[in-house]
């Protein structure tokens, strides 16, 4: 097995003052580190170069997961708005916010495949928790995973059985998605009896490029439950827990563990070689040696 984490590397807390982090995502271009302050409704970023943290955008409407498109600009989930957003040099428009005539719950996580559909995780804290969203309505009655296909603007579930659908991402090669099911803290309180897990990441085998079936459990991730998590260019999953990163190999064997002090709710990988593992816990940002890369940056910088 190789070995995860750079020889000496130690955790290093860069950023503090949030009252709950998340949704982190690496710009290569500026070279920093763009997360969500979600109860403080603002947009903060972390620049490697300088070490300092600044305020990117306010009365940002409960944003929260994030990623890059194909492009370089940064597709963004919203709470407030319910929808999945672009950010372009600044310049943001809703680019999904329904399914079938009903508006969507809170978006929370997003990734975009090589192909440039928008997948993305609809569970309803941004509509059940006051802090992070705005009161609403399940519209559609569910919490669903949708794919997005901007060519021809269709909008369609494909993940319809995990409880609460957080993080998600694709192996190295696009043939399986992962999804976290963070149901064992539902907003609402209580969970649906009929479904199991809630601290579970699950995978599914992807055909078609865009239909996902044979769902199955991938880890249970204790203490806590997954929230984000990134996969690496070996097929490893980084994902977050209540006190540590866990990395579980392909076949779900735990194989690191980085102890972190704070609730931890989400993680990227970034720096100039897209070594650097960041991790947003609660009210700090932190950020750890690795020897791996994220498997979706590898993919864009292969194309």
């Amino acid at each position: 097995m190789q070995e995860l984490l750079e020889t000496g590397a130690e955790l290093e807390k860069v950023a503090g003052g949030s009252v709950w982090a998340e949704g982190p995502v690496w710009i290569p271009d500026s070279r920093v580190v763009r997360y969500s302050d979600i109860p403080n409704n603002r947009i903060l970023q972390f620049s490697e170069e300088s070490g300092e943290l600044s305020v990117y955008r306010e009365d940002v409407e409960f944003t929260n997961g994030r990623t890059l498109d194909l492009d370089g600009s940064v597709v963004q989930c919203s709470h407030g708005k319910r929808a999945v957003e672009r950010d372009r040099g600044g310049v943001v428009e809703v680019i999904v916010d329904g399914w079938a005539g009903t508006r969507l719950n809170s978006p929370n996580d997003v990734v975009v495949k090589s192909d440039g559909t928008v997948w993305f995780t609809d569970p309803s804290y941004g509509i059940q928790k006051p802090t992070e969203g705005h009161p609403g309505e399940l519209e559609y009655g569910d919490h669903y995973v949708f794919r997005f296909d901007p060519r021809d603007g269709s909008v369609c579930p494909v993940v319809v059985d995990v409880e609460m659908p957080n993080g998600l991402a694709f192996s190295p090669d696009e043939s399986l998605l992962y999804v976290a099911d963070s149901g064992l803290a539902p907003p609402g309180g209580n969970r649906d009896p009929d479904r199991p897990g809630g601290h579970s990441i699950h995978v599914y085998d992807v055909f078609d490029g865009r239909l996902c079936k044979n769902g199955r459990e991938f880890v249970q991730v204790d203490p806590g439950l997954p929230d984000g998590f990134r996969v690496d260019e070996h097929g490893n999953v980084w994902t977050s827990s209540y006190d540590s990163v866990q990395v579980f190999d392909p076949p779900g064997e735990r194989v690191a563990r980085v102890p972190v002090p704070e609730k931890i709710s989400n993680v990227c990988f970034g720096g100039v070689d897209g070594r650097t593992l960041y991790v947003t816990a609660s009210s700090s940002l932190y950020r750890i040696r690795t020897t791996v890369r994220d498997a979706a940056a590898v993919l864009r910088s292969a194309r």
